[in-house]
């Protein structure tokens, strides 16, 4: 049985470092077959709008498109609800796959079995 792998991001463009390891994991997590829900919260959902993550640079990192990419393709993505509705952002505004979520859903799936959960 494989482990569920739950990242959550609290940073955003402003800690490029932290936030690019994320989508980094993640993605990574994705290409080897595992089971991934990476949330964006605090700053961190502005990447979940169309032609942010394409915005980001940070040198010698793969683009965060790419790996935003491969999270969409294999992986869940979520923002956080209150974060999102903090920054005036609805379901609309967000790319497509992204599901909007709050605590309950967050706790549900770190308190999964078989769930591993890191914090960025």
């Amino acid at each position: 049985m494989s482990r569920t792998l739950v990242i959550k991001l609290t940073a955003g463009a402003d800690e490029a470092e932290r936030a690019n390891q994320a989508f980094t994991v993640a993605a990574t997590a994705v290409a080897a077959g595992a089971s991934v829900s990476l949330w964006l919260t605090g700053e961190a959902v502005w990447f979940a709008v169309p032609g942010r993550a394409e915005a980001f640079e940070l040198p010698y990192a793969a683009p965060l498109a790419d790996l935003l990419a491969g999270v969409l393709a294999g992986g869940q993505l979520t923002a956080c609800t209150q974060c999102v509705k903090r920054r005036d952002l609805t379901e609309a505004d967000l790319l497509p796959g992204t599901r909007i979520a709050g605590a309950p859903a967050f706790t549900e799936e770190i308190l999964a079995d078989n769930a591993q959960a890191i914090v960025y």
